[in-house]
Order: structure tokens, then C-alpha cells, then sequence
């Protein structure tokens, strides 16, 4: 999508979005993905960033990514500032800092009426993610957190047959997230990672890192909320501080029940994420690790498989590949998709344009707001001995 005939960004403001970076310098794979993702169907132009706390290290990485030395400052504050000076000042700031950057980050780049595209979780506390999310109604700016597994096609291809009724009424609901990346028991709590840090990942390490990627992607694909949570979450691997490990019963709004397990501590296991859902109708069934693919098994027929650009493949899924039919889609160009919708968004807000509908799924403040409380009820349900508590979904 690269050429400008058919860029609606372009189509719509004459120009890319300009885009500033927070966090994610040179050797980050998560800032790599992050500017990958937002050039891929060159939607944006990156114009200036803060990639270190350091600011010898910041402006060090901005001249090896070509960024100008003029337009390089040292800290988060004085960018914002100097951008909002600007005529030609960023019009978007991506945050892809530690968790606990990320409710100040973006509170300052919502004052100074720049819209957000922030990492998930959205905040570390719920007092926080209320306030955000509040915020972000305030102002009418977008803000997409970057959950970016529903920018996979055939997850969109999911939640819109969930939306279109063929599965019936959804009944039971099973999510999956299982990594083997945290399972040595020889370094229980290695000294350094921030993740390790629960002044800075948050209360709950796996909750944080891939408890919130299971629980939005419940809400996307199926349209419904946790009502109630009973959950047990702690550490597997003998001497660990932080958790490693997370299962859940949940109640959903409307009846259906919901089974939620995800660990980081599964040796051998490397990003094993699935979602089963039932309805009165069928069952839809995802893997991660073969994206391409969703399974739909009808009531009293033979199960269909069903891929991006094969038969059956509804216009929210279509949208989302760029790839002719039997090529594999992938983590980045899932990843891009949620750039690319929220630079629509975007650009339809500031030019006082419609935005395609198919544009605007993606994840955003209120989807923010509800992975933390999910977090929150979990975490209280496993103090309270796997007590139910309300998510008020």
C-alpha cells in the first residue's frame, strides 16, 4: 500500500502523519516492531524520538535511525514541547516504554493535542486507566493500544462471523497463551530486565505481558465483556517473586462461561496463543502460530477451514492482507495493521473526513480500561482464594 494513489492518509491530509517515537531504541525488538509496523504501508513518517531515559544514549540512537540532530532533544518533555512549537510538529506519539511511563507519556501528549498509539498494558494501576481512558473522551483524540493480534486477518475474520450471528449465541469460551521464555529455574529473577521490576511491569508480570493480550482478545472476537473472574495467579518456578502463571474461570455478560490459562513458564513452549469459541451454532477456533488459518466447525456439518483470501473471507478479514492466497500472514504485518487503521482514524479526525468503518476496530482507551480491571478483579480473586469478584463487564 505504498502507493500514494492509494493511500487514504495521504488522500486525506496531502502528506504522512508525522510520527514521534518514545522508548524502543536501537536493539529493542519491540521498537523495532514498532517502526517496522508504522512504515510498512507508509502511512507515517518518524520525525523525532526519545529512545532512552539516557539522553547521550537518545540522541545517539535518533542520528543512527537518520533523524535530524536539530530536532532531537533529550527527554520526553522537551519533545513534546518542541514538536507542539512546531508548524510542522508531530502529529502522533508512539509509546513503547516501560509500563509504568505509559499513563504520564500519554497524559502529556493528550494535552498537547497530539493523538497516542501507546504498548499494552495501557497503565499499571486502574486508578490510572480510568482517568486515561476519561481523558481521552475528553479530548476526542484517538488512542490505540497496540493489542496486535486482532490485526491478524482471520481474528477480524472471527469477530465478524461472531457479529453476523453464525455462531449462534456464544456459549463457552476457551483462551490460551502459553511462552516458554521465563521457564529456567536457574535464574528464577534475573537482576536487570525491568519486567522483573513490579514497581515498573506492574503487579502482576505475566498478567501484564500476555494476560492482557488473552483477555482483549476474548472481548474483540466475541463482543463481550468478563463479568466475573475466579482466578489463581502466582509463580511455578521454585524461588520466583514475580508471576509466571495465570489461570482463570470466567463469567461473561450474557451467560457464557470461559476458561483462561497463560504462563510464561512452559518449557519449550514458544508463543502459543489460542481462542476456542462455541456458540449454539459452531465453534470458531484460532492458533497464532498458524495465523492464516480459522477453523469453523458448524453444527451438523463438516468443518470448514477457512483463509484470508479463500472462499468465505468477509471484508474486515480481506481488508487486512496484503498477501495473495496460500501465503502466510505474519506477526508484523499484523502488527502494521493497527498502525495503519489508527493512521485513518487519525487522518480522517484532522482533516473532518469519514474514516472506513473496517478502520475503526481497533483496540483503544476503553478496551485499556478494561484489560486493567480484568487485571485487577483477577489479581483480588487470587488473594481472596480464588473468590469470584465482578470485572464490571
Amino acid at each position: 500500500m505504498s502507493d500514494e494513489a492509494t493511500n487514504p492518509v495521504i488522500a486525506m491530509l496531502g502528506r504522512r502523519l508525522r510520527l514521534a517515537v518514545i522508548g524502543g531504541g536501537p536493539g529493542s525488538f519491540i521498537g523495532e516492531t514498532h517502526r517496522m509496523a508504522a512504515r510498512l504501508d507508509d502511512r507515517y513518517e518518524i520525525v523525532t524520538g526519545v529512545f532512552s531515559s539516557d539522553p547521550g544514549k537518545s540522541k545517539r540512537a535518533a542520528a543512527s535511525l537518520g533523524l535530524p540532530a536539530e530536532r532531537t532533544q533529550g527527554t520526553v518533555e522537551a519533545m513534546l514541547d518542541a514538536e507542539a512549537a512546531r508548524r510542522d510538529g508531530a502529529d502522533v506519539v508512539a509509546i513503547m516504554t516501560p509500563n509504568d511511563s505509559h499513563f504520564a507519556y500519554a497524559m502529556a501528549a493528550l494535552e498537547r493535542g497530539l493523538d497516542v498509539i501507546c504498548d499494552k498494558p495501557m497503565t499499571n494501576t486502574l486508578e490510572h486507566a480510568v482517568a486515561l481512558e476519561a481523558r481521552v473522551r475528553e479530548t476526542g483524540l484517538v488512542f490505540c493500544l497496540t493489542h496486535n493480534y486482532t490485526g491478524y486477518p482471520m481474528v477480524r475474520q472471527a469477530r465478524a462471523m461472531v457479529q453476523a450471528g453464525e455462531l449462534g449465541a456464544v456459549r463457552l469460551i476457551q483462551v490460551e497463551y502459553v511462552q516458554g521464555g521465563k521457564a529456567d529455574e536457574t535464574k528464577p529473577d534475573p537482576v536487570g530486565p525491568w519486567r522483573f521490576d513490579p514497581q515498573r511491569a506492574g503487579p502482576s508480570l505475566v498478567m501484564g505481558d500476555i494476560g492482557s493480550h488473552a483477555h482483549n482478545l476474548v472481548r474483540y472476537v466475541t463482543g463481550l465483556e468478563v463479568a466475573a473472574v475466579s482466578a489463581e495467579i502466582g509463580s511455578i518456578v521454585p524461588g520466583r517473586r514475580v508471576h509466571d502463571y495465570g489461570g482463570a474461570l470466567l463469567r461473561m455478560a450474557g451467560g457464557a462461561r470461559g476458561v483462561f490459562w497463560v504462563t510464561q513458564a512452559a518449557a519449550g513452549v514458544e508463543n502459543s496463543l489460542r481462542l476456542r469459541v462455541s456458540g449454539t451454532r459452531g465453534t470458531l477456533e484460532w492458533e497464532q502460530e498458524v495465523p492464516q488459518r480459522l477453523t469453523f466447525k458448524p453444527l451438523g456439518r463438516p468443518a470448514e477451514l477457512l483463509t484470508p483470501n479463500g472462499p468465505g473471507a468477509l471484508p474486515l478479514a480481506r481488508r487486512s492482507t496484503r498477501l495473495k492466497a496460500g501465503h502466510p500472514e505474519g506477526f508484523l504485518s499484523a502488527f502494521a495493521n493497527l498502525y495503519s487503521d489508527a493512521a485513518e482514524v487519525i487522518a480522517a479526525r484532522r482533516s473532518g473526513k469519514a474514516a472506513d468503518p473496517l478502520a475503526s476496530v481497533l483496540p483503544n482507551a476503553f478496551d485499556g480500561l478494561m484489560g486493567v480491571r480484568f487485571i485487577t478483579s483477577a489479581l483480588e480473586s487470587s488473594a481472596a482464594g480464588g473468590k469470584w469478584v465482578a470485572c464490571g463487564g
